[in-house]
């Protein structure tokens, strides 16, 4: 049951969000399995860019657009005519939902909305898989993971409208999707997954591009919350676990149109100071930090787990890389970066290498 790259050969997908950093992962892996992929998105929201530095434009037909505009999406997808939907664009920072919580909102509830309802409209799409995150839980941080069934809250914009965002789909897909189209049904399903590492992020008040800043500036890096602890996974092991719920949903089968958690081993959950510890092993420089001295930091969650397992039982997937293999990943990545090395084949290389160790895994 486990990913089959010959399904995704000449399959016509749609990306939201395809500039940005998982959004380039997930295109670049489509194409390299022979996927006709479509992106649709803002401009990079870094410089620089994984999609830049990738040369992704060249591969997929890029469409820029705004999914707070819902002509913009209906007319790409019409046009465009995909198979299978992979919804990503969003934006995905915490602390920039505290300074833009009308954007935030704007973007990942109507964003979605506008999403669903011109797939709806639409006589290609068959399935769709919306990407929200590990933060639509209401988080009481007890240390148990969250199951797909637990309720949906947030304390800050961000992850209120990820939560909202699946609340959505659920509405979405009870009213139109299995009904609207008896002998065209939609398939739809959600993927809640937490922090990602890896090469080619450039987000602002994130870890490790943070600490990449610092190496290649010789700054100072400044921490928050280094006891913090943040569940973190390679950004191909949540990938691969949306392509396989997508090939299950083009099966048809009532039972993946759901909600989905796609997490790391509970043993790679480490604090902040950990990960910098770990990450900094593996090179020749030290980055010195200093804790943020801000008096009145915004709430951001200490502890945030997901319970997996359905996902395990269910979709037969697993995360393959472990903390430690994931941090070599990324800090391999970011030293062909800093040697200014061809990213492109180091990103497919890495691909590559995943998607073979997906084909060995039992």
């Amino acid at each position: 049951m486990g990913l089959n790259p010959s399904f995704w050969n000449k399959r016509k997908v749609l990306v939201t969000g395809h500039t940005g950093f998982k959004g380039s992962w997930l295109s670049l892996w489509l194409t390299q399995m022979g996927a006709q992929v479509t992106g649709f998105s803002l401009e990079p929201p870094s410089k620089p860019s994984l999609f830049v530095e990738s040369g992704l434009q060249s591969d997929i037909k890029h469409y820029h657009g705004d999914i707070r505009n819902p002509e913009q999406i209906l007319n790409c997808i019409l046009q465009k005519q995909p198979e299978i939907v992979f919804h990503l664009a969003a934006q995905s920072l915490v602390r920039q939902s505290y300074q833009e919580p009308a954007v935030t909102f704007e973007t990942n509830i109507m964003g979605t909305v506008h999403v669903l309802d011109a797939c709806r409209k639409s006589e290609s799409v068959r399935s769709i898989v919306n990407i929200t995150s590990d933060k639509c839980y209401e988080n009481n941080e007890t240390g148990q993971g969250y199951r797909e069934s637990d309720p949906m809250g947030g304390h800050d914009p961000y992850s209120c409208s990820k939560g909202c965002a699946e609340l959505v789909t659920s509405s979405f897909r009870r009213s139109f999707m299995q009904a609207d189209r008896q002998d065209k049904a939609i398939a739809l399903a959600s993927a809640r997954a937490g922090n990602v590492i890896g090469g080619g992020d450039w987000a602002e008040d994130r870890l490790i591009p943070d600490v990449m800043r610092a190496l290649a500036s010789g700054k100072q890096l400044i921490i928050r919350n280094p006891q913090s602890v943040r569940p973190r996974q390679h950004v191909l092991d949540p990938l691969h676990g949306y392509l396989v719920l997508a090939e299950r949903l083009s099966e048809g089968q009532a039972l993946y149109q759901d909600a989905w958690n796609f997490g790391p081993a509970t043993a790679d959950a480490v604090t902040v100071a950990q990960l910098l510890e770990n990450l900094m092993s593996g090179w020749d420089v030290k980055t010195p930090y200093c804790e943020s001295t801000d008096p009145n930091p915004p709430h951001e969650a200490n502890m945030l787990r997901l319970d997996c397992t359905r996902a395990h039982q269910e979709l037969d997937w697993k995360p393959l890389l472990d903390l430690n293999t994931a941090i070599q990943w990324t800090s391999k990545w970011y030293r062909a970066w800093l040697d200014k090395k061809d990213l492109r084949a180091k990103t497919l290389e890495q691909i590559e290498h995943y998607q073979t160790m997906a084909q060995e895994s039992p």
